[in-house]
C-alpha cells in the first residue's frame, strides 16, 4: 500500500473523540493529519462547556475537519459511536481511533492498513509507547479468574483462563468490523469498553492483531492525569463499576461471584494508580470507590434478577 501522491489515504477516516481536549487536538492530531492526504478527519466533541466548544469548532473549521457537536456528553463509546457511522456513511473503509494524546506517523498507519487490507475482520494495533518510548501497551490480557490485567509482548500465545484486548488509544478497525460488533456498548461510558469490543470481536470470529513495527505514542494523562498521580474520581468510578459490567455480560454465574469477592482488592489497586498521597489529601477517591463498589452490586442483583448473565463463559476458570 503506497502512501504516495495527494490521495494516498483516500477511504480511511480518523476519528477522535474530545473532551475538553482541544489544545491536544491542535497539536496531535494536527500533526497526524498532516502526514495523512486524503484522509478524512471527524473529531466528535462531547458537550464540556461553551467555550470548548467554541475553541474545537473553530480549529475543526481552520484545519478541514468534520466536526460532531454532541450536545451532551455520551462518554467515549458513545463518542467513537457516532464518529465511526459519519464516517462510514462519507464512504470511508477504514477507521483508525486515534485518542487525543495520541500520535503516529503516516508509515505506521500504513502498517495498520496493511495488517487489516487481506482480512478484514481484523482489529489492529500498534505497539503503544510513552513520550519517553517506554512500551505503554502491546496488548492486555485479562485474568477471568480474578479480573487482573497484565501486558504482554507482541506475539505472546494467549494463556488459558485469560483474554486479550487491545487499547482504543489508538485502533484500526475496518466495516466489516464494525458491522460485526455493532460498534462500542455505550453503557461502559468510560473504560473497560475496548475490553468488551474486543472480546466481542473475537466472539464473531475476527482477530486481534498488534503490529509489531508501528507505534503510537500516547502521553498517558494528557486527559486523565500522568500516571503516578491522582487520577480524576471518574477514572476510579467507572474503572471500579466497569469491571462487574464487563463480568454479568461476559462471565458465568461462578465467574461473577468470584470478581465480586475480589471486587474491594481490585478498587484499591485501581485507586493506587494514582498514587498513596492523594489517601491523605481528599475524601474524592474514597468516594469513588464506594459509589463504584455499590453501583457495580447493583448491576450484579439486576443481572440475577433478570437472568441477562451468560449461562456459560468460554475459559471462564474454575
Amino acid at each position: 500500500m503506497s502512501s504516495d501522491g495527494p490521495s494516498a489515504f483516500e477511504g480511511l477516516g480518523l476519528v477522535v473523540v474530545n473532551y475538553a481536549s482541544t489544545p491536544l487536538l491542535a497539536q496531535n492530531l494536527g500533526n497526524v493529519h498532516r502526514g495523512l492526504p486524503g484522509a478524512r478527519v471527524v473529531v466528535v466533541d462531547c458537550w464540556s462547556s461553551q467555550r470548548e466548544r467554541e475553541g474545537v469548532t473553530e480549529l475543526a473549521r481552520t484545519r478541514g475537519w468534520q466536526l460532531v457537536g454532541l450536545p451532551d456528553n455520551r462518554g467515549f463509546g458513545g463518542g467513537v459511536n457516532a464518529g465511526v457511522e459519519v464516517a462510514l456513511l462519507a464512504g470511508v473503509r477504514d477507521v483508525l481511533l486515534l485518542n487525543p494524546d495520541a500520535s503516529l506517523t503516516a508509515t505506521d498507519v500504513t502498517l495498520l492498513r496493511e495488517a487489516v487490507a487481506g482480512r478484514r475482520l481484523t482489529l489492529a494495533a500498534p505497539v503503544v509507547v510513552d513520550g519517553r518510548g517506554a512500551v505503554w501497551s502491546s496488548g492486555v490480557d485479562l485474568d477471568l479468574a480474578d479480573g487482573s490485567m497484565s501486558g504482554v509482548a507482541v506475539h505472546a500465545p494467549l494463556v488459558p483462563g485469560r483474554r486479550r484486548w487491545l487499547s482504543g488509544a489508538c485502533l484500526m478497525l475496518t466495516q466489516e468490523v464494525w458491522s460485526a460488533t455493532g460498534g462500542f456498548d455505550e453503557r461502559y461510558f468510560l473504560y473497560w469498553e475496548d475490553v468488551d469490543f474486543s472480546q466481542r470481536l473475537v466472539e464473531a470470529g475476527g482477530d486481534l492483531v498488534v503490529v509489531p513495527d508501528a507505534r503510537a505514542v500516547h502521553e498517558e494523562g494528557g486527559t486523565q492525569g500522568a500516571g503516578g498521580r491522582a487520577k480524576s474520581p471518574q477514572y476510579y468510578y467507572h474503572n471500579i463499576v466497569n469491571r462487574m459490567r464487563y463480568a454479568v455480560t461476559h462471565l458465568d454465574a461462578a465467574g461473577v461471584r468470584r470478581w465480586e469477592r475480589t471486587a474491594p482488592k481490585a478498587a484499591y489497586d485501581i485507586v493506587l494508580r494514582g498514587g498513596r498521597r492523594q489517601l491523605l489529601t481528599s475524601v474524592s477517591p474514597y468516594d469513588a470507590v464506594w459509589r463504584g463498589l455499590r453501583d457495580g452490586r447493583r448491576l450484579v442483583r439486576a443481572a440475577r434478577a433478570d437472568g441477562s448473565a451468560p449461562a456459560t463463559a468460554s475459559g471462564a476458570g474454575p
